[in-house]
């Protein structure tokens, strides 16, 4: 069963394209990050040339994909979108590249996950926009170059570590995204309540705010089961109330937790003495898979500073025990204490 607060794109969110903002005027928060891109796309298109290759990356859900859109629209090029995982040879690579017209965007998700032969193929292309293509086998193979137009690649990941050094450095824009704060989540929720025709009041809108992690693909999300719910309960209108009956109604609680979250702090808080724990142990305690704790639970967690990582595991905070209702006993604090060291 997938989570209401999953950050990864589920398919109903496919079917929300017309939420997606169509220009950076549009495009809100990010700040930053939609400064330098306005400053670069207008220096390209002043020197007629293709903007630098893009990388975007972040946690999921902030607008990554949107973001690509965005760019190919200013630079009036079409998009062709693709994923790390689905381009497994070379020739399909290959394939896509020789589809390019100028200023054409190629947008890659989880570029981390490209196969390294189709990785270097990729760097003849972001650098001097050839194609090295080999025909045949053995002695009577030979290597043909076919020249490539001026166009823009756009990688997003979640993980810029994974990328290797020499992909990671062919790209001349990288852009850091961030979790956005309740306030621009509430503007993006009142836009969104616009282009669904459903009524809502500012508190309404910052209700959900501030339970969707700082993601406006979960913050959307939300928008929509509280729509539902406030069209059979109350006449459409979304207040407070109608928002906070629907979210508890869904188990998102005001911190934007839901039960495998606060399963988590109960374990370490209740079961492991507030830690530390191996995370082996956590993801065995509470019945998920290790990759599944990892990558999907535990980086909220730590961003929100409820727990945190130490050498010797992962050990809740003060925060997590005032969120949970729980009293810091005295040898819970020399732990506490001990943590800091390292």
């Amino acid at each position: 069963m997938e989570r209401i607060i999953t950050p990864i794109e589920l398919w109903e969110d496919s079917n929300s394209l017309s939420l997606r903002p169509t220009s950076l005027k549009e495009y809100i928060g990010q700040e930053k990050v939609k400064k330098r891109l306005d400053i670069f796309i207008k220096a390209a298109k002043s020197r007629n040339e293709a903007l630098d290759h893009v990388l975007l990356y972040g946690p999921p859900g902030l607008g990554k994909t949107t973001l690509a859109n965005i760019i190919a629209t200013e630079m009036k090029g079409e998009l062709k979108v693709t994923s790390g995982p689905a381009i497994e040879r070379a020739g399909d690579l290959a394939a896509i590249l020789t589809t390019l017209n100028n200023n054409d965007v190629l947008f890659i998700d989880e570029i981390h996950r490209l196969n390294r032969s189709v990785e270097e193929i990729l760097y003849p292309a972001m650098e001097d926009y050839v194609l090295d293509i080999v025909i045949g086998k053995g002695a009577a193979a030979k290597s043909i170059r076919l020249d490539l137009p001026k166009f823009t690649l756009i990688g997003a990941t979640t993980r810029i570590g994974m990328l290797t050094s020499p992909l990671r450095d062919r790209f001349g824009v990288l852009c850091d995204m961030q979790y956005y704060t309740v306030e621009e989540l509430k503007e993006i929720i009142i836009r969104s309540s616009f282009v669904l025709n459903c009524n809502i009041t500012e508190e309404g809108a910052y209700e959900i705010a501030k339970r969707s992690r700082g993601t406006p693909r979960i913050a959307n999300r939300l928008l929509k089961r509280v729509r539902d719910y406030a069209q059979v309960y109350s006449d459409s209108l979304i207040t407070t109330k109608e928002a906070n009956e629907a979210l508890n109604l869904l188990e998102v609680d005001n911190m934007g937790f839901d039960r495998v979250d606060n399963k988590i702090l109960e374990a370490i808080i209740d079961n492991f003495n507030g830690g530390p724990v191996g995370i082996e142990t956590l993801s065995y305690f509470i019945g998920e898979e290790l990759g599944t704790v990892e990558d999907v639970y535990e980086p909220y967690l730590l961003q929100t500073g409820f727990i945190v990582r130490t050498a010797r595991g992962r050990v809740a905070t003060d925060k997590a025990y005032k969120h949970l209702g729980r009293i810091k006993n005295s040898n819970q604090e020399k732990i506490g204490e001990q943590q800091k060291l390292f």
